[in-house]
C-alpha cells in the first residue's frame, strides 16, 4: 500500500508539472489499426470474436506516438498523456507486456531543451537525483573501443563476440549491434543511481529523429538512463512527411531483413502530416513503472504496479 500511494503521488506531481508548464493532457485509443513499424517494438494483435459480423481487428498501441502527432498537426500544441502502452516481450525485473507510459511533445524545442524538460520533471519525483550528459560517441567508445560512427559491421561483431552477445540472425545488422552493446555498456559501466543522459545517436539509430549532418553525421535523440536502465527516450521529431515515409520505408525493409511481419503505414497520420503540417516539435516517451521503481528503490518493476497478471508464483 506505501508504494501504491506514492505511485498515486507521483502521478499527481507529473499531472502538476504539465498544468503549471501549460502542457495539456489528451487521451488517445488503446486499440489502433496499425502497429508499430520499429522492428525493435512487437505489437499485441486483438482479434474479436469469431461471430462478429465485421470482423475487425487492431493492435494494442506500444505507444500514443503516432494517433498524438495527428493532434499535433491539427494545431493541439504542447500536449502530454499518461497511459498503457503494450509490447510483446518477455516479462522481467525491468520490463512488462502492460506498464504506464508518460509521453509529451514541445513545440520549438529541440533535443538539449527536450533533456531540460525531463530534467526538471524527474528532479520534481526524485529531488536527489544526480544528472549528468555525455555523447553516444564518447560512451561508446570508452565502453568498447570503438568509434561507433566510423567502425566496421565486422569490428562490431567482434566486439559482440568478445561481450558474449548472441544475436542470431542479426548477428550482421548494424543497428542491432550498436544496440547490444550499447546496453552491454550501459549496464556494466553504470550501475549507480545517477541518471546520465546520452545524445546524439548513430544514424543507424535515428527512427523517427532529425539527422545532423555532421561531421559524424549524428540522431538529434536521446535517452535517459538511471542505474544503466533506460528511463526515457526522446527525439528531436523530424516533421517533413516525405522524410517521415522515407524513415517509414526503411523500418520496412528492416523488418523484412530481420524476418519479422510487415506494419503498413497508417494513411491517417500520413494525411494528417500532409495537411497539418507536424509543428516544429520535440517528443519524448518516459517509463512511469521503471520511475516508480526507482523512486521507491524497489526490486523489479512488478513492485511498482497493482498487479502484475504474468506473475504466477
Amino acid at each position: 500500500m506505501e508504494t501504491l500511494r506514492r505511485r498515486a503521488e507521483i502521478l499527481q506531481e507529473i499531472r502538476l508539472y504539465f498544468a503549471q508548464n501549460n502542457v495539456l493532457e489528451v487521451d488517445t485509443p488503446l486499440l489502433m489499426p496499425f502497429g508499430a513499424p520499429d522492428p525493435a517494438l512487437n505489437s499485441f494483435v486483438s482479434k474479436p470474436h469469431a461471430e462478429l459480423v465485421h470482423a475487425l481487428h487492431g493492435y494494442l498501441q506500444t505507444s500514443p506516438e503516432f494517433a498524438m502527432k495527428r493532434l499535433l498537426a491539427a494545431g493541439s500544441g504542447d500536449i502530454y498523456q499518461l497511459c498503457h502502452a503494450f509490447r510483446a516481450e518477455n516479462p522481467g525485473r525491468h520490463h512488462l507486456p502492460e506498464f504506464t507510459l508518460l509521453e509529451w511533445y514541445r513545440l520549438g524545442f529541440d533535443h538539449h531543451r527536450l533533456m531540460d524538460d525531463v530534467e526538471a520533471l524527474v528532479s520534481a519525483i526524485v529531488p536527489t537525483m544526480n544528472f549528468a550528459r555525455r555523447r553516444y560517441r564518447d560512451v561508446f567508445k570508452a565502453g568498447t573501443g570503438l568509434d561507433p560512427h566510423d567502425a566496421s559491421t565486422d569490428a562490431l561483431s567482434a566486439a559482440a563476440l568478445r561481450c558474449n552477445i548472441e544475436l542470431g540472425d542479426a548477428g550482421d545488422d548494424r543497428p542491432s549491434l550498436l544496440e547490444a552493446l550499447f546496453a552491454h555498456v550501459m549496464v556494466r559501466d553504470d550501475a549507480s543511481r545517477q541518471a546520465l543522459f546520452v545524445y546524439d545517436f548513430p544514424v543507424e539509430q535515428a527512427a523517427y529523429a532529425r539527422i545532423d549532418a555532421g561531421p559524424p553525421a549524428v540522431a538529434q535523440r536521446f535517452e535517459l538512463l538511471i542505474g544503466g536502465i533506460e528511463i526515457a527516450n526522446g527525439y528531436f521529431e523530424v516533421v517533413d512527411p516525405v522524410e517521415q515515409l522515407a524513415r517509414h520505408d526503411h523500418e520496412h525493409r528492416r523488418r523484412q531483413y530481420l524476418g519479422l511481419p510487415a506494419v503498413e503505414l497508417d494513411p491517417l497520420f500520413m494525411a494528417a502530416l500532409e495537411s497539418g503540417p507536424l509543428p516544429a516539435c520535440a517528443g519524448v516517451a518516459l517509463g512511469v513503472d521503471r520511475l516508480v521503481m526507482l523512486s521507491g528503490q524497489l526490486g523489479s518493476v512488478s513492485g511498482a504496479v497493482s498487479f502484475d497478471p504474468f506473475d504466477t508464483n
